[in-house]
């Protein structure tokens, strides 16, 4: 049996083709999505259905894992409201602010587990209300972009659109265009009790100003119906449970993803409650939880730095390893963009150290590297607040690609990074397998659970062989990034005070 995995990314989509007996890869395909921090919902259709071709139609379950967060507002006739808000748009930060505010961090962390920042969902539906009050009037019902794409899967489609001649892929049951989610994804809202695996309709209902429908919750390994050709449709979930599912993350590992948003998480048996709001207490896809730790800046950094130098990612990867640890003295603070974690979305970033002598595009290629890093350090030992102590580091994301990202990482986490190669192998005739996409492959293997019915768990693929980097800690460039986050932070405090 086939099954399919598809990740609907920030970027792009990306749809895997695999055996469902050990998840090895039969083919793949992706689809480029438009770059912004808003989206129409159906630009990633057309993608999923682009990527899809010729690879959905041999699948016999198929399963979603998304970006988390996207707010897809939906009227009274299913049809989409607006564009969809994404995890990356900083419009709500003063509105996470004044959430935040009324009911106070540790409330939001013992109700949700989490305390919403500017990603969050809920701080979406308050900027709607706030920003767009027509819109939000409107909104009968917030689906996540993974709930959506599912839905439209199963048959889904606005009744205005289906008046205009556009029908459903399949005619039946309500069950086929019921609006479904994960308590993976739906953890990231802000208006759901991790802990309990329930809704909180009225912290929805506070954020929008008014009641709103929200998705039923499935089960984990639950088919939750078919698509037009009769495959079975899982329950799907976010992207970041979509990849521990696909890694097979295990006790004592913490995986560090480098892509366009930089994460470290792990997965915990009992639920997170962080009323820092450093950790989001996430839940996974299997019943278990997600702790998890997310900066804006990552992958993003290397590329910009990149730019400024005239080359590309395989010429920064060779020039940062021709300079020396600590790049001379260069030290960068890497927050182009705003920055989440910690939570300062007015941020830009910073470059210390600059002499005469130190200036070398080496140095600042390597001090580009170390700065991503250090930051995503800083998450890990957010995580050990939590009671997780990594024995090693799982690297994955386009910027895990990068050889000086794999040998200088270890340097700074202080334990061995490991860089998993794909899962599985190719099918009988089939292409060899590309880059890791562990997101959709973590999608596949809960479309290959779905499909066989089992209670007891996912199937038992085998877990992604890899290349282990070890190298002598150097705590003296953590020091360095410290000293100029601390310092940096301390001169926006006093700029922020009236």
């Amino acid at each position: 049996m086939l099954v399919a995995g598809i990740d609907s990314s920030t970027q792009s989509t990306k749809v895997l083709l695999c055996r469902a007996e050990d998840g090895a890869v039969v083919g793949q395909a992706t689809a480029p999505h438009p770059d912004g921090t808003e989206a129409d919902p159906e630009l990633w259709w057309r993608a999923l259905l682009a990527a899809g071709a010729g690879l959905l139609d041999r699948a016999e379950a198929v399963g979603v894992a998304a970006q988390q967060h996207g707010m897809v507002a939906l009227d009274s006739d299913g049809e989409v409201v607006r564009p969809a808000l994404l995890w990356n748009d900083m419009r709500s930060a003063p509105q996470a602010r004044a959430l935040v505010d009324e009911i106070g961090p540790a409330e939001w962390a013992r109700r949700t587990g989490s305390v919403p920042t500017m990603s969050f969902t809920v701080t979406k539906l308050r900027w709607l209300a706030e920003r767009e009050p027509a819109n939000a009037a409107r909104t009968a019902a917030v689906v996540l972009p993974h709930d959506w794409l599912s839905w439209r899967l199963r048959g889904g489609v606005g009744e205005r659109t289906r008046a205009a001649g556009k029908p459903r892929a399949r005619e039946g049951p309500d069950r086929e265009a019921e609006l479904v989610t994960d308590r993976g994804d739906a953890s990231g809202t802000g208006y759901f009790a991790t802990a309990e695996g329930t809704w909180l309709p009225e912290m929805a209902e506070a954020a929008l100003g008014h009641p709103v429908r929200l998705p039923r919750v499935a089960r984990p390994g639950e088919a939750v119906g078919e698509t037009g050709r009769g495959a079975v449709v899982s329950a799907g979930t976010g992207d970041n449970m979509g990849a521990a599912l696909g890694l097979g993350v295990d006790a004592g590992e913490v995986v560090v993803s480098i892509g366009t948003s930089g994460t470290a998480y792990a997965v915990a048996a009992a639920p997170v409650a962080d009323a820092s709001g450093a950790v989001a207490g996430f839940a996974d896809a299997t019943g278990r939880f997600l702790p998890l730790v997310a900066t804006v800046n990552a992958a993003r950094v290397l590329t910009v730095t990149a730019r400024m130098l005239g080359t590309d990612s395989d010429g920064l990867s060779r020039l940062a390893l021709a300079a020396p640890p600590g790049a001379g003295g260069l030290v960068m603070l890497p927050y182009l963009d705003g920055e989440r974690t910690p939570n300062r979305p007015g941020a830009t970033g910073v470059l210390r150290g600059l002499t005469s002598g130190n200036t070398t595009p080496e140095n600042l290629a390597r001090a580009a590297v170390e700065a991503v890093l250090c930051s995503l350090a800083d998450a890990v030992d957010h995580l050990a607040g939590c009671g997780i102590a990594p024995e090693r580091v799982i690297l994955i994301g386009g910027a895990a690609r990068s050889e000086a990202v794999r040998a200088i990482a270890p340097t700074i986490f202080g334990v061995p990074a490991v860089v998993p190669a794909a899962g599985g192998g190719p099918g009988p005739g089939g292409p060899p397998p590309g880059p890791p996409e562990w997101v959709a492959l973590g999608a596949a293997r809960q479309a290959a659970w779905a499909a066989s019915g089992a209670a007891a768990g996912p199937p038992a693929w085998p877990r992604p062989a890899g290349a282990t980097y070890t190298g002598r800690p150097c705590p003296e460039v953590r020091g360095r990034y410290a000293a100029l986050r601390d310092d940096t932070a301390r001169w926006h405090e006093k700029l922020d005070r009236p």
